[in-house]
């Protein structure tokens, strides 16, 4: 691999460091899947290059690299062997069944270990969700990378590797060991949210069989499909259209329905009288950093738009891809980031400032005031409301139109963050969800919250702070919707139409007048703290760009790096931004002391040849847990790109 052309000394990357061949360590965990029950080591996959994509089925950037690497697998299916490293975060990603349901859900087509307990990697010494890593056919690292945007320098590495070893003889070609489940009959199939059609029936988001299916007012069967059935991007009259994974719909003022096509990162609208599907927002492209946030629909790029819900004049789109809230404006034809950074976390305060952390699910309260949001990653109940006159939200807004931000405050009513998750209830503060993916607006102006991977309905209520259980043993609830017709009032209490998207179905449920208390448990990411020393710490992002590319610095610095805490009292020295991928910082607290350390680095690079290079952003946000230890670590290394000495 070629070494990264020198940037400034202002953007400066640190030089790698020379190393062995380092032996790739043998794959560990609990159990296979794909492999029809047969056990996979990198000894039997010798002579061929293996890529370990270490993933976690909650997590959206892990999504995004399954569908980038769909290609390169079908190009080198002789030469390349891809496993997934299934490495959980939450506690029911420790599920085996759980995880046997997301390889199906996301059409994951090649062998994937279940590693509950993170043995393989920590054998890699793997710190994110996702990482890749190249093993080359004589069975040593050659590559590592974090983040999601990396398949091009890898297929091009994978063409080296077959070259090299082809000449070398020790290159053996041969289909990839991969055994698909079977087929499995049922009206949907991992179903993802839910609407309720003025005449009484439902839509539903069939997502792992990309359609739009409509429902009789039973809940149960099927009027008729919309849909090829068929991955893709294309419009038209009903059979022939194209979704990827369809998730959110909302219905417009018009009497028309919005999708959130995800994995298309589009918007696509629906006739119902005709099921005539157009698409109106989104390039088909995922959304980079430095691309348009703002502009004609068509023209700026989306990233996995997961629902979406009118309010406030327009279509907000949960962007989770991007840690984001974004408008589209049918009258206009536009679109503009309105919340959110792209950090991801949780950060409440003026929507241009706030941070989100996968944004999964919007509902409008009764009254109008407020989008609730499901903020999946950080396991928070979020809201986004207008900027009241005496100045909620504080300094920073502008305007009061949305279309910056300006106007609107975001604030959190369950959640304290991207580690700390359960099944809680009592006083909101205290409080714990673990992936809600949906929420659903009340009469009372209470909230339900599709607490997903605890398998319950929750209650937030505003009015007493406080947080209940309506329901448990659902199974992965995602959506729900109040029964066309249900008012609370005297017809007793509302029912309530939960989208059980691992059940494949919906599930009707009355409302209870009193909601159960779960004392419950609280839980932590499994990962183990990093052990570093107080004081000084130095962090080295490690980047080389791939072979063919060089840093771009035609605009300045190439690179940058952002750090921050949480305490934010744990970095005394060395917070904010910077254009250096290397950095100083210290550490405050005593023995014993634990926080995050938030890292995002970025990195532009250039193709060297050709009159139009192709240019390329490599980016990677960590979330590292950390414990003060005296004879801890001084430097922590974090593998962007290449590999760490």
């Amino acid at each position: 691999m070629n070494d990264a052309a020198p940037a400034p000394s202002s953007a400066s990357v640190p030089e790698p460091r020379s190393r062995a061949r380092v032996r790739a360590p043998e794959l560990r965990g609990r159990s296979w899947i794909n492999t029809g029950g047969e056990e996979l080591s990198l000894a039997e996959l010798r002579g061929r290059t293996v890529i370990l994509d270490f993933w976690t089925f909650c997590c959206i950037n892990c999504l995004h690299v399954i569908d980038e690497l769909r290609e390169l697998e079908e190009r080198h299916k002789d030469t390349v062997v891809v496993v997934g490293v299934h490495s959980p975060k939450f506690v029911h990603e420790a599920e085996h069944a759980a995880v046997v349901d997301a390889v199906e859900r996301y059409g994951v087509a090649h062998p994937v270990l279940d590693d509950p307990e993170l043995a393989t990697w920590k054998q890699y010494a793997v710190r994110a969700w996702p990482t890749l890593v190249v093993i080359d056919p004589e069975g040593y690292v050659v590559a590592q990378h974090a983040g999601e945007g990396h398949v091009h320098a890898i297929e091009r590495r994978v063409t080296e590797l077959e070259a090299e070893h082809g000449a070398k003889g020790t290159l053996r070609r041969g289909r990839a060991p991969f055994t698909p489940p079977e087929p499995v009959a049922g009206e949907l199939r991992f179903p993802g949210k839910v609407l309720a059609l003025p005449g009484g029936t439902f839509l539903v988001s069939d997502t792992t069989r990309h359609q739009v299916v409509e429902l009789a007012a039973d809940g149960e069967t099927v009027l008729r499909r919309i849909g090829s059935g068929e991955r893709g991007l294309a419009d038209g009259a009903a059979e022939a259209v194209r979704f990827n994974e369809p998730q959110g719909l909302a219905l417009l003022p018009g009497g028309e329905v919005l999708v959130a096509d995800t994995v298309n990162h589009a918007l696509r609208r629906l006739d119902p009288a005709t099921g005539a599907v157009v698409t109106v927002a989104g390039t088909g492209a995922q959304w980079w950093q430095g691309a348009p946030t703002e502009g004609p629909a068509r023209e700026v790029a989306l990233s996995s738009p997961w629902d979406v819900a009118w309010f406030e004049g327009r279509v907000w789109v949960a962007m989770a891809g991007v840690h984001q809230l974004w408008t589209y404006d049918p009258e206009s034809g536009t679109v503009v980031a309105a919340a959110g950074t792209t950090n991801e976390g949780l950060v409440d305060g003026p929507a241009a400032e706030a941070w989100f952390a996968q944004p999964s699910g919007l509902a409008v309260a009764a009254d109008g005031s407020r989008l609730w949001v499901a903020d999946s990653e950080t396991s928070a109940l979020r809201w986004i409301e207008r900027e009241r006159a005496h100045g909620a939200g504080g300094a920073g807004s502008s305007g009061a139109d949305g279309r910056t931000g300006g106007g609107f405050v975001v604030r959190t009513a369950v959640g304290t963050g991207l580690f700390d998750f359960g099944h809680r209830d009592g006083p909101a503060d205290q409080a714990l969800l673990q992936h809600p993916l949906g929420v659903t607006a009340l009469p009372d102006g209470s909230v339900a919250v599709c607490d997903t991977y605890n398998h319950a309905l929750r209650r937030y209520d505003p009015a007493t702070g406080e947080v209940s259980t309506l329901a448990t043993e659902l199974r992965e609830p995602s959506g729900a919707v109040l029964a066309p017709g249900a008012s609370g009032e005297a017809d007793g209490a509302p029912e309530i139409v939960v989208v059980e998207s691992a059940r494949h179905r919906l599930t009707g449920l009355r409302l209870p007048e009193d909601a159960v208390r779960v004392e419950g448990v609280a839980h932590r990411t499994q990962r183990a703290a990093t052990e570093v020393a107080p004081g000084a710490l130095r962090l080295d992002v490690v980047f080389q760009a791939p072979a063919g590319q060089k840093l771009d610095t035609r605009y300045g610095p190439a690179t940058r790096l952002v750090v921050s805490s949480t305490p934010p009292e744990l970095l005394a020295e060395g917070e904010g931004p910077g254009t250096e991928l290397h950095r100083e910082v210290r550490l405050s607290g005593t023995e014993g002391t634990e926080g995050v350390l938030h890292v995002s680095a970025m990195a532009a690079s250039c193709d060297e040849e050709g009159e139009y290079p192709a240019c390329h952003m490599h980016q990677q946000d960590w979330g590292v847990p950390v414990r003060l230890t005296a004879g801890g670590a001084d430097r922590l290394p974090l593998v962007l790109a290449g590999l760490d000495g």
